[in-house]
């Protein structure tokens, strides 16, 4: 399986995890397309921008869509780490991850600037 991650490369939390997926991403399995390029709409006309900046949508070689905690799962266990997240994806589990991920999303700028002094970026990107 191949996973295409649409992320937000102004988040730099969002960007820290980006980055760490591609330093181990050595079977090349995981592509990463950044929500803010230009071209995005031309590229990818049915992945709603405002949408995958709420929620982080990825999208299987087969074309299925993944959004949330379904992605950041599937991208760790598809760079042979983290294996222990599928726990999130448990059905007694899932509803409450899922919820909090949601709040992360929501305020994951303010969250990057309580933990890394910056809540966005002009020029994240991938190392």
């Amino acid at each position: 399986m191949t996973l295409t991650i649409f992320y937000d490369g102004q988040c730099p939390l969002c960007m820290t995890e980006i980055n760490q997926l591609q330093k181990l991403n050595h079977k090349n399995n995981l592509s990463f397309v950044n929500l803010h390029d230009e071209d995005f709409t031309d590229r990818y006309p049915h992945i709603d921008p405002v949408k995958a900046e709420r929620i982080i949508h990825g999208e299987t070689d087969n074309g299925t869509l993944l959004l949330g905690l379904d992605v950041t799962c599937t991208a760790w266990v598809l760079v042979d780490k983290h294996r222990w997240l599928k726990v999130l994806r448990w059905p007694l589990v899932r509803n409450i991850a899922d919820l909090i991920y949601r709040l992360f999303a929501r305020y994951r700028h303010r969250i990057s600037s309580l933990i890394m002094g910056k809540r966005a970026c002009e020029q994240c990107r991938i190392d």
